[in-house]
């Protein structure tokens, strides 16, 4: 049994009012928004929103998180969670509050007077009751009436010390959870945001691909003249055809990847899968303004969801453990009523009553020991909670920085790859053309292209997917993700 979950089965022990499920819902939500990777990521799932249409879907990236931040089921759960605990916080209000009820009733009653404590002599006074002023026989110490009577009940706690640091603790998770949804709105940005990257940079592997497979279709018609006038061998046409095979392939494969991209990308939208979807923005490309790690720091440290959650759980957690120390306070509550009462259909009467009550404990101090040392622990596991938090935010953001750097070296050297590479192959066509060589060289240079063209790709996927992380290394993904990727 963790911690959190001991916690929750001693408060369902002690009863305080409205903690366990404050605590439970609260400890929930954390361990979904922490927990991202786990099997059943509801982050990758999604409400659909609208049927399938029979136009394609022009998407843009704005657009996909939108769709995302309204449809993501994983956002939908954290926002629940927050209503959940913004009623247990109301229901927790009550406690503050009087509590006012109507009651009423008539009933056919028998009583057993000498078992209610009645003598002889007091019986024999009910005997001007019946006719003739006697008593019937067997009816000496049974009587039966007509009872109606109407109620108006009231109560309320004056003072109690669990009930003032259970308010307290239930503000706190109300505000944990709203961090918990701000941090699952955040992970909704960065899903959705990368599964567009993601399709984006599939498109341009199509496009290259399909370029790739048209200039060797120019190759194989430009050889096979060739060969047809004798001017080139057999083995040359036979190095084209298989070289523009090779492309169809690499196209289909592109193709493919591309699809599927598109299809976790719907799911997390809330897309039908069917709907034909076309992205309309480019693979953007802009360079990152230099910041220290001390900034970044500092700047998630003040944004960051998750911390900020982590420091109202704390508060909670605080307030929870003063729940238990103050038990061994007295309570004081006020219970009254007022009614009236009519018997046997003769007379209206009314009753009241009006009571105040001190309730004092005055010995189970191994309960509310134990009950305090298990509060205690929960309170100094979550500072070391915090702590933890504040080193793995430090190094989040030391390696974000350190993959930005990285990726955008990358790409420079991607960019130069790629344009060394095109002026290889236009070399190296023009030789062909000149019957300088054969097409060797010339599939060769194709295939460098391909190569170069592939990895610019995927180094401006990379550089665009660390400067997402960074952002959320920085709790301002949501708020900045357009000024990180230069859009």
């Amino acid at each position: 049994m963790n911690s959190r979950h001991h916690f929750a089965f001693l408060s369902a022990r002690v009863a305080l009012f409205l903690l366990l499920p404050i605590v439970l819902c609260a400890g929930a939500a954390s361990s979904r928004a922490q927990n991202p990777t786990s099997a059943a990521n509801p982050f990758y799932g999604s409400v659909t929103a609208q049927p399938v249409s029979s136009q394609p879907l022009r998407l843009s990236l704005d657009d996909a998180i939108r769709r995302g931040l309204g449809n993501n089921l994983g956002l939908k759960e954290a926002e629940e969670g927050e209503q959940t605990l913004d009623g247990e916080k109301n229901e927790a209000l009550q406690e503050f509050l009087p509590t006012i009820w109507l009651t009423g009733d008539t009933g056919y009653y028998m009583h057993n007077l000498v078992a209610l404590g009645f003598g002889p002599k007091t019986i024999s006074e009910f005997s001007s009751l019946f006719p003739g002023g006697k008593i019937p026989a067997g009816f000496a110490e049974i009587t039966r009436d007509d009872l109606t009577e109407g109620q108006i009940h009231f109560t309320q706690i004056l003072f109690s010390g669990p009930v003032i640091q259970g308010w307290r603790a239930a503000g706190a998770a109300e505000r944990a959870a709203h961090f918990n949804k701000m941090s699952a709105r955040g992970e909704v940005v960065q899903q959705v945001a990368i599964a567009y990257l993601r399709a984006i940079a599939d498109q341009s592997e199509v496009d290259n691909a399909r370029a790739l497979v048209a200039e060797a279709e120019v190759l194989v018609d430009h050889v096979h003249a060739a060969h047809q006038a004798g001017v080139v061998a057999n083995l040359d046409e036979l190095r084209a055809r298989v070289q523009l095979e090779a492309q169809q392939q690499a196209l289909i494969a592109a193709q493919n990847r591309q699809a599927k991209e598109l299809i976790l990308l719907q799911r997390e939208i809330g897309v039908d899968p069917a709907q034909q979807i076309a992205l309309t923005d480019p693979a953007p490309y802009s360079d990152l303004a230099e910041q220290t790690p001390e900034e970044v720091r500092a700047l998630a440290l003040k944004s960051r969801q998750d911390y900020q959650n982590l420091q109202n759980q704390a508060v909670e957690f605080k307030a929870v453990h003063a729940v238990y120390r103050s038990q061994r306070l007295p309570t004081l509550s006020f219970n009254s009523y007022y009614g009236t009462s009519t018997v046997n259909q003769v007379g209206t009467h009314g009753d009241f009553v009006a009571m105040g009550t001190l309730n004092f404990p005055l010995f189970r101090e191994a309960r509310l020991r134990g009950d305090e040392d298990a509060s205690k622990a929960l309170l100094d596991a979550n500072h070391a909670e915090l702590a933890d938090l504040r080193n793995h935010i430090d190094e989040q953001v030391r390696a974000a920085l350190l993959d930005v750097s990285a990726s955008k070296q990358m790409v420079d050297v991607a960019r130069s790859n790629v344009d060394l590479a095109t002026r290889a192959l236009s070399d190296e066509t023009d030789r062909v053309n000149a019957g300088v060589d054969d097409n060797l060289p010339l599939v060769t240079a194709q295939a460098t292209l391909a190569t170069a063209q592939t990895n610019l790709v995927e180094s401006l996927y990379q550089y665009n997917v660390s400067k997402l992380l960074l952002a959320r290394a920085a709790g301002v993904l949501e708020q900045q993700y357009r000024v990180y990727l230069g859009r």
